[in-house]
């Protein structure tokens, strides 16, 4: 069982930046943010694949970088010019192989005041 634990989420004005990390306690294959706000469904907001290929929802591409430091375990992302839009809860999730995430880190919190 593979152990995902967050940080860095917190509270920014508008066009404010900050940076979310998840620390991996094994090995995955998939890693990815996604987010969600009360009443709406969890959206897949950025993942690396294990071949070091990245995807982008079109609401955060120019804005947002996910990255990974296989020394650490730990997986990023790189929050710029954020949006009262981006307010949510952000998960870390991982994959043991192809298919479905597996993992969950237990969420931080995002807040953007305009």
């Amino acid at each position: 069982q593979v152990q995902l634990v967050e940080s860095g989420g917190g509270s920014v004005q508008a066009g404010g930046s900050l940076r979310l990390s998840c620390a991996a306690s094994g090995r995955t294959f998939t890693m990815g943010w996604f987010r969600q706000v009360p009443g709406k469904e969890r959206e897949l907001v950025a993942c690396i694949y294990s071949t070091g290929d990245t995807y982008y929802r079109d609401s955060v591409k120019g804005r947002f970088t996910i990255s990974g430091d296989k020394v650490k375990n730990t997986l990023y992302l790189q929050m710029n010019s954020l949006k009262p839009e981006d307010t949510a809860l952000y998960y870390c999730a991982a994959t043991r192989g192809l298919g479905s995430y597996d993992y969950w880190g237990q969420g931080t919190q995002v807040t953007v005041s305009s």
